[in-house]
């Protein structure tokens, strides 16, 4: 059995179930059951790996004592078990530093048992017991079927504003920044991990990567500050070798601005912030007056500005209107110009985000240290044979070989430009600005050649006049 029909057979049981209200609630109930599995999957690893391991979760807790046997625990037994015993234990673990209690105690703060029938949570088990998430299987890829049936779920149940990054996006941005074994990698509203599990795959591509090392471990730090992502993040994490995954739970925008020093900067963020969104009362007071606003997106991009060391590199997905936006937009802009090198600007067509949102977005790529002198811009067309983007035919990563080759010798042509600071300056730091090298073969013309063209065009239209009349007559 593959792993789509494991997890529709999942959610057909779920449905059964009278205290599962809605799809939410099924996906968050099928996520913390997963991690117990693959939790207790990676310990098995852990403990060969690591004589020293000892687990956080006490002997009783453990998936391979009550949930391993397809006969063992079921109908009220189980479900008293869950709730007087299982949950009540991980939520108060006491955390230390040397093992996985903060990541088992973080994960199960925010987490709850909405089933209530023994019987129907006793076949889910069974069911999940069928995916083996250990390492001599391809585990990351079978996390990869259930992590996209999940966000199809959460789609689906409307229960998130977010717009999850299209896997091809994240790769393409990941293989621009090209992340480097040393370098730290953030993203501050990381979601589900997507560009932290991406930047770890580019580094595990490295001669020197060895997933158990310090360097690798500490070098991918996240902040999410809703429960389910949070979950998904990490859980994710840890199938990527990651044992104690920094994914700390919390907005990142709720810090003062003013504390981010040299000694907690990063050398790459890549993030897709929220945008359309609104931040609680009171947020914007962390930032500098010149950049207060409740508008998610614009304090992320000015926090990733300070956050970045001298010389660190960014990609961040933006919607267009912070391209052309005024008041607080532009001194925000006026900011990333100053204080970094926004080389290049790849303008993304629409749909890309579907069936999220419809908003026409850019991919913004940036550099600390330098003030920017001209940016380069991108249009990315649509590839032959798609007029638009859906859930049913995505963007793929082969859609970006054209820009991957532009971007090492870079040449203006129908679909690339480069604006200078000056012109934008003039301009107000309005980021959206049009290509103009078409506009310029639009106008190419001369008076005698629109004449001929004219002249053709009503010769076209008399004819077809003089064929419609004699089919009147």
């Amino acid at each position: 059995m593959n792993t789509t029909s494991i997890i529709r057979s999942i959610r057909n049981i779920m449905r059964k179930d009278e205290g599962l209200d809605g799809d939410a609630q099924r996906i968050s109930q099928m996520v913390w059951m997963l991690f117990m599995k693959i939790f207790a999957d990676k310990e098995e690893e852990w403990k060969i790996s690591r004589k020293e391991y000892k687990s956080p979760i006490p002997e009783k807790l453990k998936w391979q004592n009550w949930a391993a046997n397809a006969g063992g625990l079921t109908g009220d037994e189980l479900i008293v078990f869950i709730n007087d015993d299982l949950f009540p234990i991980l939520k108060t673990i006491e955390p230390t530093d040397t093992d996985q209690s903060v990541i088992v105690k973080s994960v199960f703060n925010d987490t709850y048992n909405y089933m209530k029938s023994g019987n129907l949570f006793r076949q889910v088990i069974n069911e999940i017991n069928k995916i083996d998430f250990s390492n001599n299987n391809t585990e990351r890829h079978v996390f990869n079927d259930i992590y996209e049936s999940i966000l199809k779920e959460l789609q689906s149940a409307s229960s998130s504003g977010e717009y999850y990054t299209p896997r091809a996006v994240t790769q393409f941005m990941v293989d621009m920044i090209n992340p480097q074994i040393g370098e730290s990698i953030l993203d501050p509203a990381c979601g589900t991990g997507g560009f932290l599990t991406c930047s770890l795959d580019n580094l595990s591509k490295q001669k020197d990567f060895d997933e158990t090392s310090l360097i690798i471990q500490n070098s991918i730090r996240g902040v999410e500050k809703k429960p389910l992502p949070h979950l998904l993040c990490t859980t994710n994490l840890i199938l990527h070798g990651i044992e104690k995954p920094a994914i700390n739970k919390g907005n990142l925008l709720s810090l003062p601005y003013n504390n981010w020093e040299a000694k907690n900067q990063v050398n790459i963020i890549l993030s897709n912030p929220p945008f359309g969104g609104q931040e609680e009362d009171g947020t914007e007071k962390n930032f500098p007056e010149e950049f207060r606003t409740k508008e998610t997106a614009d304090l992320f991009l000015a926090l990733i500005i300070k956050t970045l060391t001298k010389n660190g590199r960014a990609a961040v997905v933006l919607p267009d209107n912070f391209l052309f936006g005024e008041g607080v937009k532009m001194r925000i802009k006026e900011e990333l110009l100053t204080k970094c090198n926004l080389h290049t600007i790849i303008r993304l067509p629409n749909g890309i985000f579907n069936p999220y949102t419809g908003i026409k977005t850019n991919l913004l790529f940036f550099e600390k240290g330098k003030p920017t002198k001209e940016i380069w811009y991108y249009e990315m067309p649509y590839p032959d044979g798609i007029k638009n983007f859906s859930s049913s035919r995505p963007v793929d990563i082969k859609h970006f070989d054209d820009i991957k080759k532009w971007w090492i010798k870079r040449k203006e042509n129908e679909y690339a430009w480069k604006v200078s600071i000056q012109e934008i300056k003039k301009r107000e730091f309005n980021l959206d600005i049009k290509n103009a090298n078409v506009l310029q073969e639009e106008n190419l013309h001369s008076t005698e050649e629109l004449l001929v063209i004219l002249d053709s065009s009503f010769q076209k239209s008399s004819a077809l006049l003089a064929e419609i009349k004699k089919l009147l007559l």
